[in-house]
């Protein structure tokens, strides 16, 4: 039976989910932190389900926790080698979603490095698709899980300061994380370089600073963003060290957010340039090491609502 309160066959995106389907998908996430942190981490809830991993770009928390994720469902799961696949032989990306749609998976996580890349691919199978991370565009899963994160460290997402920090021009994090915050109702701030910020971002209904201390100011989260060298073509930052020193988060930066600010990072962390090791390993006020540990629950519950939900269209033999 298709879910009634998230019923789409796809998670491409955060951009147009609803206020309820958002908290639905939260909610269904906080299931499975119990389970994973129990004696007996499976259930069989995708028993004889196929789920494969498809990741065009280098990963080892998203793709890994996908698999654990579809392992602990019950799923078979296929990692997809994809420097040692056709791809590697030439075939198109279109060809290789014609080869998967062959073997009947029930869905699709799906990584590329271009953006509209997984969308492409969603339109020609006839499964699920979930968006592992597609060029600067959108990551839903990290998002969620981020989201996740503050509402249990918080107690709400509506009404709070995120101060999201760094190189917001090339990540797709930072995005997601755009849409779902302003549509939870919090106040969005992003605090970078010029060079490394969006045109037109401002539109979205985010505050742009380019001072972190003005930034910070009063903000209940911090969440810094990994500077991505590998999408930089061209001069973004004069230096790690100058970056570091204007825009790295240490004691004396995090000192302008309030007393209890959240400090969160999507990893994998370049640390002495996004952030001091200081203040990453704070036990009290990091939750890094939960973002990764959350991440598995939430692609749990999006594995599980997409998985049924392409059953309930496979059986109604309905299109996309």
């Amino acid at each position: 039976m298709k879910d009634q309160v998230f019923p789409h066959r796809h998670l491409l995106g955060i951009e147009g989910l609803t206020p309820i389907e958002i908290n639905h998908l939260l909610d269904l996430s906080e299931r499975y932190i119990a389970v994973n942190r129990s004696s007996k981490k499976t259930n069989e809830s995708l028993k004889g389900r196929t789920i494969i991993n498809l990741f065009f770009e280098n990963s080892t928390r998203t793709r890994t926790s996908f698999e654990l994720a579809a392992l602990r469902l019950g799923a078979n799961v296929i990692n997809m080698q994809v420097e040692t696949s056709s791809v590697a032989k030439g075939e198109t990306l279109i060809d290789t979603a014609v080869t998967l749609n062959a073997m009947h998976p029930d869905v699709l996580a799906v990584r590329h490095s271009d953006s509209g890349a997984v969308k492409l691919l969603a339109d020609k199978v006839n499964c699920g698709v979930v968006n592992g991370g597609d060029g600067s565009h959108e990551h839903p899963t990290q998002a969620l899980l981020d989201a996740l994160t503050i509402r249990r460290r918080k107690g709400r997402l509506s009404g709070l300061i995120v101060a999201i920090c760094g190189d917001v021009l090339h990540s797709r994090v930072a995005r997601s994380n755009f849409y779902l915050l302003l549509t939870m109702g919090a106040r969005v701030r992003i605090i970078a370089p010029k060079t490394l910020i969006p045109s037109g971002v401002n539109r979205l209904g985010v505050e742009v600073f380019t001072d972190m201390s003005k930034g910070l100011k009063d903000a209940d989260i911090v969440m810094m963003l990994r500077v991505q060298n590998e999408r930089m073509k061209g001069s973004f930052i004069p230096s790690v060290r100058e970056y570091f020193r204007f825009f790295g988060l240490d004691r004396q930066k995090l000192a302008q957010a309030k007393p209890d600010a959240l400090i969160m990072h999507p990893g994998p962390m370049n640390r002495g340039t996004e952030i001091d090791s200081d203040v990453a390993d704070d036990f009290e006020r990091s939750a890094i090491r939960e973002q990764v540990e959350l991440g598995v629950a939430v692609r749990m519950a999006v594995l599980e609502v997409l998985a049924k939900n392409n059953m309930a269209f496979t059986s109604a033999g309905a299109g996309k």
